[in-house]
């Protein structure tokens, strides 16, 4: 096992992360930008470094100071936690060839599965339905409107490098073509310096539902499970439960046989996540994240499982330590993001904290780096806290939900929380009819 694991991330991931390497008895080790000397992490970690000044760039992406800090402090092992440089191939390889181990997959798999031109055919391969869509990368607008006319309106295009829903645009028909085409290579090279893209039939009311898999490097691979992430702005998710109500027995094992499938034809080492579309019975694959998902609690929930302490154990050459038949499903769970954010515009709401009390009681979990007078700083993703409530029904999970919510003290800010109230009170959320487009298109459009 580690001996001391460097923490490269901030916020509530890496207390999650800290937690696990207490439990393991594993020593840590915190970097934090200048503003972010104060986070809960920094304080609990037995050592901390500080990398650099606010600007992420500057900072939790510094490549060169977060390695010098693993190698000063003596770590053998570095966890990226969510986001940052989670996903980034070419970090793992250097993490590796320090003598450090990055604590996920293989660098081969991170530039295989991030790669989502590459990671369709992959999965095209391997028996796994996908969406209609372009073959490779799409270089022009005239091949885009050949390929639209193929595959039929609407549809998306979407960065090959992409993720969190950027270098994703709609075309509704020919004549919106040429807008979408241009703005997707934009938005795509300014976030990812990548302006590849492809293209997919636009599905029109799909679920977005994922399926957590871990596996380790003795060939066995197991499923946790489904998380329903349909209630989402902007393809940004903020309400995931699980289990999804529109899914059959049959068709929740049909999903998970096939993700762990595919992984295994992968050869896939660590957790991760294979994120699929589901309409009229179908699912169709959107891409693989290979790392730990910030919903990663909610599958913890409902199984019992310490997915982040697993990931650690694989990571340090460990085989799992239970199979697919010792996995039990319990209860229903639904996870809510607390995002510093107004709930009607969603515009950011940094400032400081002056009241905060988290709710209890049986069945209710809060993951959150945040305190009384702690100042939110606007460099950041607005995540400040999730709400994970478990019960033995959806219905009681709801009304837990709601007296959760309602318990819930965050003065001095914004949050999303307001509108989680709003929405548990509507007719559709409550049956648990929706989809991706629900949040922006629906939800306003029937009595609560």
């Amino acid at each position: 096992m580690f001996q001391k694991i460097l923490i490269a991330n901030r916020g509530e991931i890496a207390v999650r992360i800290l937690r696990a390497c207490k439990m393991l008895g594993i020593k840590t080790v915190a970097v934090h930008s200048v503003i972010d000397e104060s986070l809960m992490h920094v304080r609990f970690a037995d050592e901390s470094v500080c990398i650099g000044p606010n600007r992420a760039a500057d900072s939790y992406l510094n490549v060169a100071s977060i390695l010098s800090a693993a190698e000063l402090t003596g770590c053998d092992a570095l966890h990226p936690g969510v986001g940052f440089l989670s996903e980034n191939a070419k970090f793992a390889k250097m993490v590796n060839g320090h003598g450090i181990k990055f604590i996920g997959p293989d660098p081969l798999h991170l530039s295989e599965m991030g790669d989502k031109i590459l990671a369709k055919k992959k999965m095209m391969e391997y028996g796994v339905p996908v969406v209609k869509g372009s073959d490779g990368d799409v270089q022009s607008v005239d091949a885009a409107k050949r390929i639209a006319e193929e595959i039929g309106y609407p549809v998306l295009f979407k960065a090959a490098s992409g993720g969190g829903g950027k270098g994703m645009k709609v075309a509704e028909s020919i004549s919106e073509i040429e807008d979408a085409f241009r703005l997707a290579k934009s938005e795509a090279r300014v976030n990812f310096g990548d302006d590849t893209i492809y293209m997919e039939r636009y599905l029109k009311n799909p679920r977005h539902i994922e399926i957590q898999i871990i596996a380790d490097s003795f060939g066995n691979v197991v499923h946790l499970g489904e998380r329903d992430c349909s209630i989402q702005r902007n393809h940004q998710k903020l309400i995931e439960e699980s289990p999804c109500t529109a899914l059959s027995p049959d068709q929740r094992q049909k999903i998970g046989e096939i993700a762990v499938r595919a992984v295994e034809k992968i050869g896939y080492v660590g957790v991760g996540t294979l994120e699929f579309l589901f309409e009229d019975g179908e699912f169709f694959f959107m891409e693989m994240n290979t790392r730990l998902q910030v919903e990663h609690g909610v599958s913890e929930e409902l199984t019992g499982i310490d997915i982040v302490s697993e990931q650690i154990r694989i990571a340090a050459g460990e085989r799992l330590s239970f199979g697919q038949s010792d996995i039990r499903f319990s209860g229903h769970v639904m996870e809510f993001r607390i995002n510093a954010e107004d709930s009607e515009t969603f515009l950011p709401s940094p400032g400081r904290i002056e009241e905060l009390f988290f709710p209890g009681g049986n069945g209710i979990r809060v993951d959150s780096h945040i305190y009384s007078e702690y100042v939110i700083p606007p460099f950041y993703d607005s995540l400040i806290a999730k709400l994970m409530v478990r019960a033995d029904s959806r219905q009681e999970c709801l009304s837990k939900a709601r007296c959760a919510l309602d318990e819930l003290v965050i003065d001095g800010i914004s949050t999303t929380a307001e509108l989680y109230k709003k929405l548990l009170r509507n007719t559709d959320m409550i049956r648990g009819d929706v989809s991706i487009h629900w949040l922006e298109d629906d939800w306003k459009n029937y009595d609560t």
